[in-house]
């Protein structure tokens, strides 16, 4: 009898061990499914068991904690970042307005008559005044892009984008020495882009390779859509290449640069469903954009 009354006991026990158990692993499949949504949505929910568990309520407790204090910080990394852009915006237009005054006046001083010294200064005044509208134009263009996050996609021939926009480049490659070498597939490449945005890209990388080449450039675009750019860049160590794409960040050799055109590259092909990357191999600096 007394065995009969153990062994009832032993199955009460392990009976309620196994239910135990059973709502234990259902409490952690709820907080794995709960915390998966909350860091993958726009939400203020926080995470909430249904077991009466002490030590599961603890774990919701301390994962709520985190939470909260990840929103924070999000919070407040999107308030600096809008901050940011605000302040770009508004700093590029001040200055556009005076810039574009100044080189109003200079252009007026052209026909004026003066020293040969005085023309000198003029034209060293104007080259700088050109080269400060180009950052500011670039930095107002930067803040747009930003502020504005819809797109105009349709189906578009790739090929033909790329090479107008390598056309339009060959006078400056030229007055640079660099040697250009195109090779695209005769296939036609069809995809759904911004026609504006990634002409915009190509010029970035163009003009990236105006800074940076060795005297060449390799242009590829092959199946089904890789497009590379490829040169010579010797004074480019690895840790510059990962922060190329980085906001603000420039090398010692790239003047008259915002450190804003590939960070722009990126943005507008993120924003395209592609990808764009770099990297160095050889001395050789090869960023390359998939569509």
């Amino acid at each position: 009898m007394a065995l009969c009354i153990i062994t009832l006991l032993l199955l009460v026990i392990c009976l309620l061990l196994g239910v135990k158990v059973y709502l234990m692993r259902k409490s952690c499949r709820d907080i794995v499914s709960k915390l998966d949504i909350i860091m993958n949505e726009d939400t203020n929910n926080l995470i909430a068991v249904s077991s009466g568990d002490r030590q599961m309520m603890m774990l919701a407790g301390e994962l709520n904690k985190s939470l909260r204090e990840i929103r924070k910080q999000q919070l407040n990394f999107l308030n600096g970042d809008n901050q940011l852009k605000d302040a770009v915006t508004n700093i590029s237009h001040d200055l556009r307005t005076p810039l574009t005054a100044i080189m109003g006046y200079l252009e007026m001083m052209k026909d004026m008559p003066k020293s040969k010294k005085l023309e000198e200064y003029l034209e060293i005044i104007m080259s700088r005044a050109t080269a400060m509208k180009q950052l500011t134009d670039e930095l107002f263009s930067y803040s747009v892009i930003l502020s504005s996050g819809s797109m105009e996609l349709e189906s578009m021939q790739i090929n033909k984008l790329l090479e107008d926009c390598v056309m339009g480049f060959y006078g400056a490659f030229a007055q640079n020495g660099i040697d250009v070498k195109v090779d695209m597939t005769d296939k036609k490449i069809m995809r759904k882009v911004d026609a504006q945005a990634l002409s915009r890209v190509f010029s970035n990388l163009m003009n990236n390779a105006l800074k940076y080449s060795g005297g060449d450039l390799s242009i590829t675009l092959k199946e089904p859509c890789e497009i590379t750019f490829s040169n010579a860049a010797q004074e480019l160590t690895q840790t510059q290449v990962e922060k190329l794409f980085d906001r603000f960040y420039t090398v010692e050799s790239a003047r008259k640069s915002t450190g804003l055109g590939l960070s722009i590259a990126r943005t507008l092909v993120d924003r395209m469903g592609g990808t764009i990357d770099a990297a160095l191999a050889d001395g050789v600096l090869t960023i390359t954009i998939v569509l």
